[in-house]
């Protein structure tokens, strides 16, 4: 068992409805030397990669790009779910609809900061079904840059989107693929 698993074993919480409740150290309270753990992990896993920028979705993938960027030494940008009166110039948007939230967003980045010369590493906290990565990756190529790989904290391997992802030819490096979850038990299984 790795680190990221034993700390989902000692803190998550599995609720009704496949959902793994990790608030109190990944995407509400963060554990800053978790995180960079999994940023040291990222940067051995993506060894050899021309990774310029690293990109990721708000809010909760943010906290976890930017300590993972600092083993890497290259900026973080985020796609907004929101625009906003700041948002000047012209955007990437894609659609994606959020597995917890149950709703779609457009999200967005301005095109100043990806551009064809970027090599990109895409970071989240959770893979489910892959609608967010599907639109991160979306707006990559819009962009006419290079997803060099897709770091993801953990993933639900009992959900298709890490086999849809890999099935599209990316590296996707999950640091804890939950395998199976019971929330009467509160029993997590691992890959």
């Amino acid at each position: 068992m790795n680190f990221l698993e034993e700390k989902i074993v000692k803190d998550g919480i599995v609720k009704e409805g496949n959902v793994l409740k990790v608030d109190s150290f990944l995407n509400h309270q963060m554990d800053i030397d978790l995180f960079n753990k999994m940023g040291e992990e990222w940067k051995k896993r993506f060894e050899g990669k021309d990774i310029n920028k690293i990109l990721t979705i708000e809010a909760s993938g943010i906290g976890i790009a930017c300590i993972a960027a600092q083993h890497f030494g290259v900026p973080v940008v985020f796609a907004k779910k929101a625009k906003s009166i700041n948002l000047e110039g012209e955007m990437y948007t894609a659609e994606v609809e959020s597995f917890i939230h149950k709703n779609k967003n457009q999200v967005i980045v301005a095109k100043k900061f990806l551009t064809e010369d970027d090599h990109v590493l895409i970071i989240d906290d959770f893979l489910a079904n892959g609608c967010a990565l599907q639109g991160l990756i979306q707006i990559v190529q819009a962009a006419g840059a290079t997803v060099e790989g897709i770091g993801i904290a953990v993933e639900k391997g009992f959900q298709q989107g890490g086999t849809m992802i890999r099935n599209l030819g990316y590296q996707l490096e999950s640091l804890a693929i939950v395998d199976d979850m019971d929330h009467t038990t509160g029993e997590i299984k691992f890959r």
